[in-house]
């Protein structure tokens, strides 16, 4: 138990600025073993955000409150996927080669590509989260149940689909540069395992409500698999960058899907 909290809290360290005690670093082989929390993260996180939405849209409106919350997921990871995916817009945006690709994503700076991928990206979550919100009926406590199931498992899916591309696929970088080399070895049936529990789970109790819902699954993993496919044919593989830009576009994959699957289904 005390090795598993370990493990634990080297990934809460690791994905979120949240504080952990003192003798967390980053181990190689914990932070290996830690992609089994890695959806679980997505739990903390959207807890996180749908807090913030609930205090605030007490007394401000809904759109304000979603802009807040997102705000908030934000803060909470600070901004680590959200700048996967700006490296990932400016290094498959402005390069041609494998070479140029990991270069341009290894710059701190953001260009052209990043910044209108980002404006894109949030414009497209403040908008379809908050058509998804609209959908139930916040003074009931069994629509902000719901609500706060939709935050959790959109946050917990689009991380499963991230890390699972570590499961399929090789790490692209040749070197060590990189941090997020570590999570790039083997990984048992507890990796794998762990990280499909924790990534279904929300989105498994929230179809109780709605049983249509489980069809989210679809859209997202054909997401990730056009992803990882596409990173595969550029850079032989995939990188910290691309797992999340995957999560990135998986989340925003989420929120339109469930808007389809009510509307249609």
């Amino acid at each position: 138990m005390k090795k598993e909290l370990h493990i634990f809290f080297t990934c809460l360290m690791f994905y979120t600025r949240i504080p952990c005690p003192k003798n967390i670093d980053h181990n190689p082989d914990y932070l290996n073993k830690a992609s089994r929390y890695f959806p679980f993260i997505g739990w903390i996180v959207g807890s996180i955000s749908f807090l913030a939405f609930y205090i605030f849209a007490q007394f401000l409106s809904v759109e304000i409150a979603v802009i807040l919350a997102i705000i908030a997921s934000i803060l909470t990871t600070g901004a680590f996927h959200e700048d996967g995916f700006a490296d990932v817009c400016d290094g498959f945006g402005g390069g041609w080669t494998k070479e140029k690709i990991l270069m341009i994503m290894k710059d701190s700076a953001i260009g052209a590509y990043g910044a209108i991928g980002l404006i894109l990206l949030f414009l497209l979550k403040f908008k379809l989260l908050s058509q998804s919100i609209s959908l139930f009926q916040m003074e009931n406590p069994m629509g902000l149940l719901q609500v706060f199931l939709l935050f959790i498992s959109a946050h917990a899916l689009s991380r499963l689909a991230a890390i699972s591309i570590t499961f399929t696929h090789e790490y692209s970088r040749d070197d060590a540069t990189s941090k997020s080399k570590p999570i790039a070895k083997k990984h048992t049936w507890k990796e794998i395992l762990g990280s499909f529990i924790f990534g279904l789970l929300p989105l498994l109790v929230l179809s109780y409500f709605h049983y249509n819902f489980l069809l989210v699954i679809i859209p997202v993993f054909i997401a990730r698999y056009f992803l990882a496919r596409y990173f595969q044919k550029w850079i032989d593989g995939y990188t910290g960058d691309c797992l999340g830009a995957t999560q990135q576009v998986c989340e925003v994959v989420y929120y339109l899907s469930f808007l389809l699957i009510w509307k249609f289904i």
